[in-house]
C-alpha cells in the first residue's frame, strides 16, 4: 500500500499542476481570437500552443482520472454485481487490457519522441512550433497511466486479500440510476 499511495500522490500533484493548462489554453484562445478580429493578425503558433496545452492536460491527467475511477466503464452491467465481483473485473481489465496496451504505447512512444528530439522536429505549419514536447507527452502520459494501473492493481489485490475495505478506490462517479434521476430532475426545471 505505501507504493500505491506514493503513485497516487504523484499523479495527484501532476494533475493539479497540469490543470492550469486549461486556463492558459482558454486565455490564449480568447486572446488569439481578439487579436485576429481586432487587428486582423494571427499565427499558427498560437493555435498549436493551444493544442499542446490540451494534449498536456489530457495525457498527464489521464492517470489521475483512473485514480479517481472516473474513466469510461461498463457500470450499466457491473453495477448489478457484488463489490468483490466488480473488483475482480477491474483487476482483470487492468492486467489484460490497460497495462499491456499502455506498455506497448510507451515502448513505441519512446523512440518516436526520441527521434523528434534528435531531429529538432518542427511543425509543418507556417510559424509552427517545435514538435518534440508534445510527442514526449505520449510515453510520459502512458507511463504515468502504467504507474496508476499498478497502484490500482495493488489496491484491488489488497481488497481481495482482506487488507483494506475498498474506500481507497471507491467509485466517485455516479451510478446509472443516479444519472437517470439527475436527468429527470433537470427536466422538471
Amino acid at each position: 500500500m505505501p507504493i500505491s499511495r506514493l503513485i497516487d500522490a504523484l499523479n495527484e500533484k501532476i494533475a493539479n499542476a497540469v490543470s492550469w493548462a486549461l486556463l492558459i489554453a482558454v486565455i490564449i484562445c480568447a486572446g488569439n481570437a481578439l487579436v485576429r478580429y481586432l487587428f486582423k493578425m494571427s499565427s499558427n503558433s498560437w493555435l498549436e500552443i493551444q493544442w499542446y496545452l490540451f494534449a498536456a492536460l489530457f495525457m498527464l491527467a489521464s492517470a489521475y482520472t483512473l485514480k479517481r475511477d472516473e474513466h469510461v466503464r461498463i457500470d450499466v452491467i457491473t453495477s448489478h454485481f457484488s463489490k468483490r465481483t466488480q473488483v475482480w473485473i477491474d483487476l482483470l481489465g487492468y492486467l489484460l487490457f490497460l497495462l499491456p496496451v499502455c506498455l506497448v504505447i510507451v515502448y513505441y512512444g519512446i523512440p518516436f519522441a526520441r527521434y523528434s528530439i534528435s531531429t529538432a522536429e518542427m511543425s509543418s505549419s507556417a510559424g509552427g512550433l517545435i514538435v518534440w514536447p508534445v510527442k514526449l507527452l505520449i510515453p510520459v502520459g502512458f507511463g504515468l497511466l502504467v504507474l496508476q494501473g499498478v497502484s490500482e492493481i495493488i489496491k484491488r489485490i489488497a481488497f481481495l486479500a482482506g487488507h483494506i475495505d475498498g474506500h481507497e478506490f471507491a467509485r466517485h462517479a455516479s451510478t446509472p440510476q443516479q444519472e437517470i434521476e439527475a436527468i429527470k430532475a433537470a427536466n422538471k426545471l
